[in-house]
């Protein structure tokens, strides 16, 4: 006769475990990064991870002095996974002067877009006293880049951290930084097309028509840093 011992003492430890499992788990949430490698992610194009791109301290960095000459093409770090209605967390820290940005719905086709914002839109990162794009309304940090303008008053300085969410759901989308929701507005329908029709996007013909895709964090040439990156499907 099988002993039933291992199975019973497997369901013990779980059972023993249990309070300790998070509450994001609980919930739903899954994290896109394991803080200490670049597992799940790629450079755009499905290239490799360049050494620009680290993995250290529970945090993924970028270091644009570590740039090889003569690099070309976007090094913009993508989730090798796509995803569709979710709510998606992340913290980020920009450095003086700094630019980058989280996109998603981030088509993969490099033949077609050669960037990834070609496709997909953006949650601005941004040092917004230090940066020219500080100056520019629909540029600043937290803004849907270039097609809305958030509430300000919200990010935090140059150096501390900033929570911010995108919450994307059957045509309602929501941005929230530091606990605050910056902005809303629906996707897809003719007030979205409109929207696209009057930003720079528009040279893009597939700019922000395809509502399932990638998240990049952007290589935008200056220091950053994000974290706590954690998805959950909606």
């Amino acid at each position: 006769m099988r002993s039933i011992l291992p199975g019973f003492l497997a369901a013990a430890f779980l059972l023993f475990m249990s309070p300790f499992i998070s509450s994001a788990q609980k919930k739903g949430w899954v994290s896109l990064f394991d803080g200490k490698s670049l597992k799940g992610w790629h450079v755009y194009g499905n290239k490799p991870v360049s050494a620009t791109w680290f993995a250290a301290d529970g945090m993924i960095c970028l270091d644009p002095a570590k740039r090889t000459p003569g690099m070309k093409g976007s090094n913009d770090l993508v989730t090798d996974g796509e995803f569709e209605n979710f709510h998606f967390k992340y913290d980020w820290k920009i450095s003086k002067n700094g630019n980058s940005g989280l996109i998603f719905w981030v088509q993969e086709d490099t033949v077609k877009y050669k960037q990834t914002y070609h496709t997909g839109p953006e949650m601005q990162v941004l040092d917004n006293d230090g940066h020219p794009d500080g100056k520019i309304n629909k540029h600043r940090a937290g803004n849907l880049y270039d097609l809305i303008a958030g509430k300000e008053g919200v990010v935090k300085p140059v150096g501390e951290w900033n929570t911010a969410e995108i919450i994307c759901n059957k045509g309602k989308m929501e941005f929230i930084l530091n606990g605050v929701s910056l902005l809303t507005t629906t996707y897809g329908d003719d007030n979205w097309k409109q929207m696209v029709a009057a930003s720079k996007f528009k040279q893009w013909p597939d700019f922000g028509t395809v509502f399932k895709g990638h998240f990049a964090l952007q290589d935008h040439g200056n220091e950053v840093c994000y974290r706590n990156i954690m998805i959950r499907k909606l």
